[in-house]
């Protein structure tokens, strides 16, 4: 709701700025946020690190789930031929280790998505430091995300892009 009105608000005022007699040309430029957590330098070594860091565990996690599936298929198969009792203890253990299963899933995720945030803002900062650079190198009074249309000549994406990638290296 903020943000919609804090937009309004830009647009009015951008309007009441074209349409002043005082006011001077305006150099309004945007980025694509998007693009920059994609395909900047930055954001695919943090992408190469979670993945490193996650790969294990989500290989561990992928190898209980087949093993939970092994275990169903089993016991649909053998269930005819058993006993109350043991129908009863096998049910007991499986629902025991899905639980285990989904619990130690849930960690996983609650971890990855910690992590990834934090990987995150440190390519959003880096982004932040990227565009206030070509904003004062190329004198824009204004950089806006998250617009809903702009001409490409507005786009300063493709600079940050650049500056990301060169410090990158």
């Amino acid at each position: 709701m903020k943000t919609a009105q804090i937009k309004w608000a830009l647009v009015a005022a951008m309007a009441l700025t074209a349409t002043s007699g005082f006011a001077q040309e305006s150099k309004v430029g945007y980025i694509n946020t998007q693009r920059i957590t994609t395909e900047s330098a930055p954001a695919k070594a943090a992408q190469a690190k979670l993945e490193a860091e996650f790969s294990k565990r989500q290989k561990d996690l992928a190898d209980v789930q087949q093993s939970l599936k092994a275990m169903s298929e089993k016991f649909e198969r053998d269930a005819p031929a058993m006993s109350e009792a043991q129908r009863t203890t096998r049910q007991k253990e499986f629902a025991e280790q899905n639980r285990d299963f989904q619990r130690k899933q849930r960690e996983f995720q609650e971890d990855l998505n910690g992590r990834r945030n934090e990987e995150l803002q440190q390519v959003l900062d880096k982004a932040n430091k990227a565009v206030k650079q070509v904003a004062t190198d190329e004198k824009y009074d204004i950089v806006i995300q998250e617009v809903v249309y702009s001409s490409p000549r507005h786009d300063i994406t493709e600079k940050v892009l650049k500056i990301l990638n060169q410090s990158a290296k």
